[in-house]
Protein backbone atom coordinates (compact mmCIF):
# COMPACT_ATOMS: atom_id res chain seq x y z
CA UNK A 1 0.00 0.00 0.00
CA UNK A 2 3.12 2.27 0.56
CA UNK A 3 4.28 2.20 -2.69
CA UNK A 4 0.04 3.12 -3.82
CA UNK A 5 -1.40 5.26 -1.45
CA UNK A 6 -0.58 8.24 0.25
CA UNK A 7 -0.29 8.88 3.99
CA UNK A 8 -3.70 8.73 5.05
CA UNK A 9 -4.20 11.64 7.88
CA UNK A 10 -7.42 10.74 9.64
CA UNK A 11 -10.21 13.66 9.45
CA UNK A 12 -10.83 13.17 13.05
CA UNK A 13 -8.64 11.73 15.63
CA UNK A 14 -10.65 9.12 17.58
CA UNK A 15 -10.81 9.94 21.48
CA UNK A 16 -10.62 6.99 24.49
CA UNK A 17 -14.15 7.46 25.92
CA UNK A 18 -13.60 8.53 29.77
CA UNK A 19 -10.04 10.36 28.97
CA UNK A 20 -9.05 12.90 31.53
CA UNK A 21 -9.80 16.56 30.86
CA UNK A 22 -11.90 16.16 27.55
CA UNK A 23 -15.44 16.36 27.17
CA UNK A 24 -15.37 15.63 23.11
CA UNK A 25 -17.96 13.60 22.10
CA UNK A 26 -17.29 10.39 20.47
CA UNK A 27 -16.52 10.92 16.86
CA UNK A 28 -20.30 10.16 14.68
CA UNK A 29 -20.62 7.15 12.95
CA UNK A 30 -21.64 8.39 9.03
CA UNK A 31 -24.68 6.67 7.42
CA UNK A 32 -26.32 6.90 4.29
CA UNK A 33 -26.86 6.66 0.87
CA UNK A 34 -23.98 8.92 0.02
CA UNK A 35 -21.56 7.07 1.53
CA UNK A 36 -19.83 5.38 -1.63
CA UNK A 37 -19.41 9.73 -2.46
CA UNK A 38 -17.96 10.53 0.64
CA UNK A 39 -15.67 7.50 0.48
CA UNK A 40 -14.68 7.56 -3.20
CA UNK A 41 -13.45 11.56 -2.41
CA UNK A 42 -11.05 10.25 0.69
CA UNK A 43 -10.07 7.66 -1.30
CA UNK A 44 -9.02 9.60 -4.39
CA UNK A 45 -6.86 12.15 -1.90
CA UNK A 46 -4.79 9.36 -0.97
CA UNK A 47 -4.17 7.92 -4.41
CA UNK A 48 -0.63 8.37 -6.00
CA UNK A 49 -1.56 8.87 -9.75
CA UNK A 50 1.81 7.75 -10.90
CA UNK A 51 2.20 4.69 -8.83
CA UNK A 52 -1.46 3.70 -9.64
CA UNK A 53 -0.82 4.20 -13.70
CA UNK A 54 2.19 1.32 -13.28
CA UNK A 55 -0.96 -1.08 -11.90
CA UNK A 56 -2.77 -3.81 -14.03
CA UNK A 57 -6.80 -3.92 -13.30
CA UNK A 58 -6.78 -6.50 -10.86
CA UNK A 59 -3.73 -5.00 -8.82
CA UNK A 60 -5.71 -1.71 -8.84
CA UNK A 61 -8.79 -3.50 -7.59
CA UNK A 62 -6.72 -4.90 -5.09
CA UNK A 63 -4.97 -1.94 -3.62
CA UNK A 64 -8.21 0.16 -3.88
CA UNK A 65 -10.17 -2.62 -1.58
CA UNK A 66 -7.04 -1.90 1.08
CA UNK A 67 -7.30 1.74 0.52
CA UNK A 68 -11.21 1.79 1.28
CA UNK A 69 -11.27 -0.31 4.17
CA UNK A 70 -8.87 1.53 5.75
CA UNK A 71 -10.38 4.76 5.26
CA UNK A 72 -13.34 3.51 6.26
CA UNK A 73 -11.81 2.25 9.28
CA UNK A 74 -10.00 5.38 10.96
CA UNK A 75 -12.90 8.19 9.53
CA UNK A 76 -15.11 5.68 11.40
CA UNK A 77 -17.73 5.19 8.27
CA UNK A 78 -20.27 2.59 8.65
CA UNK A 79 -20.20 0.80 4.97
CA UNK A 80 -21.08 -3.35 4.54
CA UNK A 81 -17.82 -5.22 2.60
CA UNK A 82 -20.19 -5.60 -0.70
CA UNK A 83 -19.90 -1.88 -0.89
CA UNK A 84 -16.91 -1.14 -0.27
CA UNK A 85 -15.88 -4.07 -3.08
CA UNK A 86 -18.02 -2.33 -4.92
CA UNK A 87 -16.51 1.17 -4.66
CA UNK A 88 -13.35 -0.12 -4.87
CA UNK A 89 -13.98 -1.87 -8.13
CA UNK A 90 -16.41 1.68 -9.99
CA UNK A 91 -13.20 3.42 -8.90
CA UNK A 92 -10.33 1.05 -10.35
CA UNK A 93 -12.64 1.42 -13.64
CA UNK A 94 -12.58 4.67 -13.86
CA UNK A 95 -9.39 4.56 -13.33
CA UNK A 96 -7.63 2.44 -16.20
CA UNK A 97 -10.86 2.04 -18.05
CA UNK A 98 -13.97 3.87 -18.74
CA UNK A 99 -15.91 3.74 -15.72
CA UNK A 100 -19.45 2.24 -15.67
CA UNK A 101 -19.43 0.88 -18.78
CA UNK A 102 -16.59 -1.84 -18.50
CA UNK A 103 -19.33 -4.32 -17.04
CA UNK A 104 -21.21 -3.29 -19.87
CA UNK A 105 -17.65 -3.63 -22.74
CA UNK A 106 -17.13 -7.17 -21.26
CA UNK A 107 -20.84 -8.89 -21.30
CA UNK A 108 -20.63 -10.39 -24.34
CA UNK A 109 -24.18 -10.96 -24.91
CA UNK A 110 -24.76 -6.95 -25.11
CA UNK A 111 -24.23 -5.70 -28.61
CA UNK A 112 -24.92 -1.68 -28.41
CA UNK A 113 -24.71 0.24 -25.36
CA UNK A 114 -26.67 3.73 -25.99
CA UNK A 115 -26.24 6.73 -23.29
CA UNK A 116 -28.59 8.76 -23.32
CA UNK A 117 -27.51 11.06 -20.24
CA UNK A 118 -25.89 9.99 -16.87
CA UNK A 119 -29.47 8.59 -15.68
CA UNK A 120 -30.45 6.74 -19.01
CA UNK A 121 -28.40 3.47 -20.62
CA UNK A 122 -30.17 1.53 -22.87
CA UNK A 123 -28.16 -2.10 -24.48
CA UNK A 124 -29.33 -4.14 -26.64
CA UNK A 125 -29.03 -7.55 -25.79
CA UNK A 126 -30.37 -10.53 -29.08
CA UNK A 127 -31.61 -8.09 -30.54
CA UNK A 128 -34.02 -6.19 -28.02
CA UNK A 129 -33.39 -2.60 -26.46
CA UNK A 130 -33.73 -2.43 -22.36
CA UNK A 131 -32.89 0.06 -19.96
CA UNK A 132 -29.68 -1.38 -18.50
CA UNK A 133 -28.97 -0.43 -13.86
CA UNK A 134 -25.75 1.34 -15.03
CA UNK A 135 -25.97 4.95 -13.58
CA UNK A 136 -23.35 7.83 -13.75
CA UNK A 137 -22.86 10.20 -11.39
CA UNK A 138 -23.15 13.25 -13.52
CA UNK A 139 -23.23 14.35 -17.07
CA UNK A 140 -19.84 15.64 -16.57
CA UNK A 141 -18.99 11.95 -15.89
CA UNK A 142 -20.15 10.67 -19.34
CA UNK A 143 -18.31 13.96 -20.73
CA UNK A 144 -15.13 12.82 -19.37
CA UNK A 145 -15.15 9.15 -20.17
CA UNK A 146 -15.90 10.28 -24.37
CA UNK A 147 -13.12 12.55 -23.88
CA UNK A 148 -10.52 9.61 -22.75
CA UNK A 149 -12.23 7.01 -25.58
CA UNK A 150 -11.60 10.37 -27.83
CA UNK A 151 -7.81 10.44 -26.56
CA UNK A 152 -7.22 6.93 -27.03
CA UNK A 153 -7.69 7.25 -30.60
CA UNK A 154 -5.68 10.94 -31.14
CA UNK A 155 -8.95 12.76 -31.63
CA UNK A 156 -10.82 15.27 -29.65
CA UNK A 157 -14.46 15.90 -28.56
CA UNK A 158 -16.00 19.07 -26.65
CA UNK A 159 -18.54 21.64 -27.15
CA UNK A 160 -16.17 23.43 -29.78
CA UNK A 161 -15.64 19.81 -31.72
CA UNK A 162 -18.97 18.23 -30.51
CA UNK A 163 -19.00 15.06 -33.05
CA UNK A 164 -17.09 12.16 -32.94
CA UNK A 165 -17.05 8.57 -34.59
CA UNK A 166 -13.50 6.74 -33.16
CA UNK A 167 -13.07 2.85 -32.22
CA UNK A 168 -11.88 1.22 -29.09
CA UNK A 169 -9.04 -0.81 -28.38
CA UNK A 170 -11.58 -3.61 -28.67
CA UNK A 171 -12.76 -2.60 -32.30
CA UNK A 172 -15.83 -1.55 -31.02
CA UNK A 173 -17.36 1.58 -32.71
CA UNK A 174 -18.46 4.58 -30.52
CA UNK A 175 -20.14 7.79 -31.64
CA UNK A 176 -20.48 10.68 -29.35
CA UNK A 177 -22.82 13.94 -29.72
CA UNK A 178 -21.90 16.52 -27.36
CA UNK A 179 -23.81 19.88 -26.24
CA UNK A 180 -24.63 22.24 -27.58
CA UNK A 181 -25.98 19.78 -30.38
CA UNK A 182 -27.21 16.93 -27.59
CA UNK A 183 -29.48 18.82 -25.21
CA UNK A 184 -29.45 16.97 -22.35
CA UNK A 185 -25.73 16.08 -22.22
CA UNK A 186 -23.22 14.40 -24.05
CA UNK A 187 -24.73 10.73 -25.82
CA UNK A 188 -22.69 7.81 -26.37
CA UNK A 189 -23.54 4.73 -28.81
CA UNK A 190 -21.27 2.02 -28.60
CA UNK A 191 -21.37 -0.99 -31.12
CA UNK A 192 -20.06 -3.63 -30.01
CA UNK A 193 -18.61 -6.78 -32.14
CA UNK A 194 -18.42 -10.26 -30.68
CA UNK A 195 -15.24 -12.00 -30.30
CA UNK A 196 -16.66 -15.27 -31.86
CA UNK A 197 -16.23 -14.89 -36.01
CA UNK A 198 -19.23 -15.60 -37.77
CA UNK A 199 -19.37 -17.59 -40.83
CA UNK A 200 -22.07 -19.09 -43.17
CA UNK A 201 -22.12 -22.41 -41.13
CA UNK A 202 -23.01 -20.18 -37.95
CA UNK A 203 -25.18 -18.28 -39.53
CA UNK A 204 -27.82 -20.97 -41.07
CA UNK A 205 -27.43 -22.46 -37.54
CA UNK A 206 -29.08 -19.57 -36.23
CA UNK A 207 -31.39 -18.55 -38.85
CA UNK A 208 -29.85 -15.77 -40.37
CA UNK A 209 -29.96 -17.28 -43.47
CA UNK A 210 -30.75 -21.35 -45.26
CA UNK A 211 -28.05 -23.56 -46.44
CA UNK A 212 -28.90 -22.66 -50.30
CA UNK A 213 -28.06 -19.13 -49.34
CA UNK A 214 -24.91 -19.24 -47.30
CA UNK A 215 -23.37 -21.72 -50.35
CA UNK A 216 -24.57 -19.20 -52.87
CA UNK A 217 -22.93 -16.06 -50.96
CA UNK A 218 -20.27 -18.39 -50.54
CA UNK A 219 -19.81 -19.03 -54.10
CA UNK A 220 -19.85 -15.39 -55.11
CA UNK A 221 -17.31 -14.47 -52.58
CA UNK A 222 -14.77 -16.87 -53.77
CA UNK A 223 -15.55 -16.15 -57.84
CA UNK A 224 -14.74 -12.39 -57.06
CA UNK A 225 -17.92 -10.81 -58.02
CA UNK A 226 -18.85 -7.39 -57.02
CA UNK A 227 -20.80 -6.84 -54.02
CA UNK A 228 -22.74 -4.60 -52.78
CA UNK A 229 -24.19 -5.56 -48.88
CA UNK A 230 -27.10 -3.40 -48.14
CA UNK A 231 -29.67 -2.72 -44.91
CA UNK A 232 -30.39 -0.60 -42.01
CA UNK A 233 -28.38 0.49 -38.89
CA UNK A 234 -27.53 -2.23 -36.89
CA UNK A 235 -28.96 -5.01 -39.26
CA UNK A 236 -26.06 -6.54 -39.93
CA UNK A 237 -23.96 -5.71 -42.86
CA UNK A 238 -20.59 -5.35 -41.11
CA UNK A 239 -20.76 -8.99 -40.08
CA UNK A 240 -22.12 -10.23 -43.33
CA UNK A 241 -18.66 -8.72 -44.42
CA UNK A 242 -16.85 -9.95 -42.59
CA UNK A 243 -18.61 -13.48 -42.91
CA UNK A 244 -17.75 -13.55 -46.47
CA UNK A 245 -14.24 -11.79 -46.29
CA UNK A 246 -13.37 -15.19 -45.13
CA UNK A 247 -13.11 -16.87 -48.62
CA UNK A 248 -10.76 -14.48 -50.30
CA UNK A 249 -7.48 -16.10 -50.67
CA UNK A 250 -4.77 -15.50 -48.35
CA UNK A 251 -2.44 -14.67 -51.30
CA UNK A 252 -4.41 -11.82 -52.41
CA UNK A 253 -4.25 -8.12 -51.62
CA UNK A 254 -6.98 -6.27 -49.75
CA UNK A 255 -7.16 -2.30 -48.69
CA UNK A 256 -9.82 -1.88 -46.80
CA UNK A 257 -11.19 1.80 -46.10
CA UNK A 258 -13.70 2.50 -43.54
CA UNK A 259 -14.52 5.97 -41.41
CA UNK A 260 -13.56 3.95 -38.43
CA UNK A 261 -11.59 0.51 -38.91
CA UNK A 262 -13.89 -2.19 -37.58
CA UNK A 263 -13.55 -4.60 -39.89
CA UNK A 264 -12.13 -8.28 -38.86
CA UNK A 265 -10.32 -9.63 -42.03
CA UNK A 266 -8.40 -12.95 -41.39
CA UNK A 267 -6.00 -12.54 -44.61
CA UNK A 268 -2.13 -11.76 -43.72
CA UNK A 269 -2.12 -9.50 -47.22
CA UNK A 270 -4.06 -6.64 -45.51
CA UNK A 271 -3.62 -3.20 -45.51
CA UNK A 272 -6.14 -1.12 -43.54
CA UNK A 273 -6.79 2.52 -44.35
CA UNK A 274 -9.08 4.97 -42.21
CA UNK A 275 -10.55 8.80 -42.65
CA UNK A 276 -9.04 11.73 -40.73
CA UNK A 277 -11.19 14.82 -39.52
CA UNK A 278 -10.05 17.60 -39.47
CA UNK A 279 -8.01 19.06 -37.21
CA UNK A 280 -8.09 22.20 -34.76
CA UNK A 281 -7.00 24.60 -37.47
CA UNK A 282 -9.70 23.01 -39.88
CA UNK A 283 -7.13 21.63 -41.98
CA UNK A 284 -5.88 17.86 -42.65
CA UNK A 285 -9.25 16.36 -43.25
CA UNK A 286 -8.85 12.67 -45.64
CA UNK A 287 -12.14 11.42 -46.88
CA UNK A 288 -13.13 8.17 -48.00
CA UNK A 289 -12.81 9.11 -51.42
CA UNK A 290 -9.32 10.75 -50.72
CA UNK A 291 -8.49 7.10 -49.49
CA UNK A 292 -10.28 5.05 -52.41
CA UNK A 293 -8.50 7.40 -54.91
CA UNK A 294 -4.86 6.44 -53.59
CA UNK A 295 -6.06 3.26 -52.93
CA UNK A 296 -6.00 2.70 -56.72
CA UNK A 297 -2.54 3.10 -56.44
CA UNK A 298 -1.45 0.40 -54.51
CA UNK A 299 -1.75 -2.54 -56.14
CA UNK A 300 -4.49 -4.06 -54.73
CA UNK A 301 -6.71 -7.35 -55.83
CA UNK A 302 -9.72 -6.18 -53.98
CA UNK A 303 -10.93 -3.31 -52.02
CA UNK A 304 -13.47 -3.49 -49.73
CA UNK A 305 -15.20 0.07 -48.12
CA UNK A 306 -16.22 -0.77 -44.88
CA UNK A 307 -19.31 2.21 -45.62
CA UNK A 308 -20.30 4.28 -48.64
CA UNK A 309 -22.00 7.17 -47.90
CA UNK A 310 -21.36 9.96 -50.25
CA UNK A 311 -19.28 10.72 -53.44
CA UNK A 312 -16.85 8.21 -52.73
CA UNK A 313 -19.32 5.91 -54.45
CA UNK A 314 -18.32 7.08 -57.94
CA UNK A 315 -15.10 5.76 -57.25
CA UNK A 316 -16.16 2.78 -55.65
CA UNK A 317 -17.90 2.01 -59.04
CA UNK A 318 -14.76 3.00 -60.88
CA UNK A 319 -12.50 0.51 -59.16
CA UNK A 320 -15.23 -2.09 -59.34
CA UNK A 321 -14.70 -1.51 -63.38
CA UNK A 322 -11.25 -1.34 -63.79
CA UNK A 323 -10.22 -4.92 -62.66
CA UNK A 324 -10.49 -5.10 -59.24
CA UNK A 325 -13.21 -7.87 -59.34
CA UNK A 326 -14.20 -8.98 -55.88
CA UNK A 327 -14.61 -5.34 -54.34
CA UNK A 328 -17.12 -5.44 -51.49
CA UNK A 329 -18.70 -2.53 -49.83
CA UNK A 330 -22.23 -1.92 -47.29
CA UNK A 331 -24.28 0.53 -47.78
CA UNK A 332 -27.89 1.99 -45.80
CA UNK A 333 -31.06 0.58 -47.94
CA UNK A 334 -34.63 -0.76 -47.40
CA UNK A 335 -34.58 -3.13 -50.45
CA UNK A 336 -32.04 -3.67 -53.18
CA UNK A 337 -33.85 -2.00 -55.91
CA UNK A 338 -33.49 1.08 -53.15
CA UNK A 339 -29.47 0.36 -52.90
CA UNK A 340 -28.96 0.45 -56.67
CA UNK A 341 -31.03 4.15 -56.43
CA UNK A 342 -28.98 5.30 -53.24
CA UNK A 343 -25.60 4.49 -55.50
CA UNK A 344 -26.98 6.53 -58.34
CA UNK A 345 -27.80 9.60 -55.65
CA UNK A 346 -24.40 9.35 -54.07
CA UNK A 347 -22.90 9.25 -57.20
CA UNK A 348 -24.68 12.19 -58.18
CA UNK A 349 -23.76 13.48 -54.83
CA UNK A 350 -20.20 14.21 -55.99
CA UNK A 351 -20.51 14.30 -59.99
CA UNK A 352 -23.03 16.76 -61.07
CA UNK A 353 -22.25 16.83 -64.40
CA UNK A 354 -22.35 13.29 -65.25
CA UNK A 355 -25.96 12.10 -66.95
CA UNK A 356 -28.73 9.74 -64.95
CA UNK A 357 -27.70 7.11 -68.39
CA UNK A 358 -23.94 7.00 -67.72
CA UNK A 359 -24.73 6.51 -64.00
CA UNK A 360 -26.56 3.72 -64.64
CA UNK A 361 -24.81 2.08 -66.90
CA UNK A 362 -21.89 2.49 -64.46
CA UNK A 363 -23.60 0.42 -61.94
CA UNK A 364 -25.13 -2.32 -64.32
CA UNK A 365 -21.43 -2.73 -65.30
CA UNK A 366 -19.78 -2.81 -61.98
CA UNK A 367 -22.51 -4.51 -59.61
CA UNK A 368 -22.91 -8.22 -60.16
CA UNK A 369 -24.61 -8.61 -56.88
CA UNK A 370 -26.30 -6.74 -53.99
CA UNK A 371 -27.52 -8.85 -50.69
CA UNK A 372 -30.38 -7.35 -48.46
CA UNK A 373 -30.22 -7.99 -45.02
CA UNK A 374 -33.02 -6.70 -42.17
CA UNK A 375 -33.08 -7.07 -38.40
CA UNK A 376 -36.71 -8.22 -38.09
CA UNK A 377 -38.82 -7.23 -35.15
CA UNK A 378 -38.42 -10.52 -32.57
CA UNK A 379 -34.41 -8.78 -32.82
CA UNK A 380 -33.52 -11.52 -35.02
CA UNK A 381 -31.09 -10.37 -38.51
CA UNK A 382 -31.95 -11.85 -41.33
CA UNK A 383 -30.91 -12.18 -45.13
CA UNK A 384 -34.06 -11.07 -46.70
CA UNK A 385 -33.39 -10.62 -50.67
CA UNK A 386 -30.44 -11.68 -52.87
CA UNK A 387 -30.49 -9.89 -56.15
CA UNK A 388 -28.33 -9.82 -59.19
CA UNK A 389 -28.31 -6.49 -60.95
CA UNK A 390 -28.32 -8.16 -64.60
CA UNK A 391 -27.81 -4.41 -67.09
CA UNK A 392 -29.62 -1.62 -68.74
CA UNK A 393 -32.55 -1.96 -70.93
CA UNK A 394 -33.56 1.64 -71.68
CA UNK A 395 -33.54 4.22 -68.86
CA UNK A 396 -33.63 1.14 -66.11
CA UNK A 397 -31.42 -0.77 -64.33
CA UNK A 398 -32.54 -4.27 -64.55
CA UNK A 399 -32.17 -7.26 -61.75
CA UNK A 400 -33.43 -10.70 -61.09
CA UNK A 401 -34.53 -11.96 -57.52
CA UNK A 402 -31.89 -15.08 -56.77
CA UNK A 403 -33.64 -15.46 -53.16
CA UNK A 404 -36.75 -13.82 -51.80
CA UNK A 405 -37.12 -14.30 -47.81
CA UNK A 406 -41.09 -15.11 -47.58
CA UNK A 407 -43.10 -14.23 -43.94
CA UNK A 408 -44.91 -17.24 -42.61
CA UNK A 409 -45.63 -16.47 -39.61
CA UNK A 410 -44.25 -16.60 -35.76
CA UNK A 411 -43.66 -20.04 -33.38
CA UNK A 412 -44.52 -20.48 -30.00
CA UNK A 413 -41.48 -17.89 -28.90
CA UNK A 414 -42.50 -15.31 -31.21
CA UNK A 415 -39.67 -16.10 -33.39
CA UNK A 416 -40.38 -15.16 -36.96
CA UNK A 417 -40.54 -18.00 -39.29
CA UNK A 418 -40.47 -18.16 -43.07
CA UNK A 419 -38.84 -19.42 -46.33
CA UNK A 420 -36.83 -18.48 -49.36
CA UNK A 421 -38.31 -18.24 -53.19
CA UNK A 422 -36.19 -18.56 -55.70
CA UNK A 423 -36.73 -18.43 -59.76
CA UNK A 424 -33.85 -20.36 -60.28
CA UNK A 425 -32.57 -18.62 -63.39
CA UNK A 426 -29.08 -19.13 -64.91
CA UNK A 427 -27.37 -15.75 -63.54
CA UNK A 428 -25.99 -13.26 -66.16
CA UNK A 429 -22.49 -14.09 -64.72
CA UNK A 430 -22.57 -17.54 -65.47
CA UNK A 431 -19.52 -17.44 -67.11
CA UNK A 432 -17.43 -16.04 -64.38
CA UNK A 433 -18.95 -18.96 -62.26
CA UNK A 434 -18.07 -21.18 -65.03
CA UNK A 435 -14.15 -19.68 -65.31
CA UNK A 436 -13.65 -20.55 -61.66
CA UNK A 437 -15.34 -24.20 -62.00
CA UNK A 438 -18.58 -23.34 -59.84
CA UNK A 439 -21.35 -22.77 -62.05
CA UNK A 440 -22.94 -26.07 -61.67
CA UNK A 441 -22.61 -25.93 -57.65
CA UNK A 442 -24.45 -22.27 -58.03
CA UNK A 443 -27.30 -23.55 -59.62
CA UNK A 444 -27.56 -27.44 -57.93
CA UNK A 445 -28.07 -24.27 -54.92
CA UNK A 446 -30.53 -22.50 -56.29
CA UNK A 447 -32.38 -25.71 -56.91
CA UNK A 448 -31.72 -27.09 -53.35
CA UNK A 449 -33.68 -23.81 -52.55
Amino acid sequence: MRNFGRRIDPLVSPVSPGAAGNDDPAPEIKTGDDLPEELRTRVMQQVDPIAAAKLDMAQLKREFEALVHSIAQQDRIEVTARQQQRLAEDIAWEMAGYGPLEPLLKDETISDIMVNGPDRVFIEVRGKTQLSKVRFRSSQQVANIAQKMAAAVGRRVDESSPLLDCRLADGSRVNVVFPPLALDGPCLSIRKFSKKKLDFNAMVENGSLSAPVGRVLEIAARCRLNIVISGGTGSGKTTMLNAMSRLIDHDERIVTIEDAAELQLQQPHVVRLETRPVNLEGKGEITQRDLLKNALRMRPDRIIVGEVRGAEAFDMLQAMNTGHDGSICTVHANTTRDAAIRIENMVQMGSMSLPVRAIRTQIASAVDLIVQIERMRDGSRRVTQVSEVCGLEGEVITMNEVFTFVYDGEDATGRIRGHYETPRVRPSFIEKLRYFGLDEVWMRAIQEA
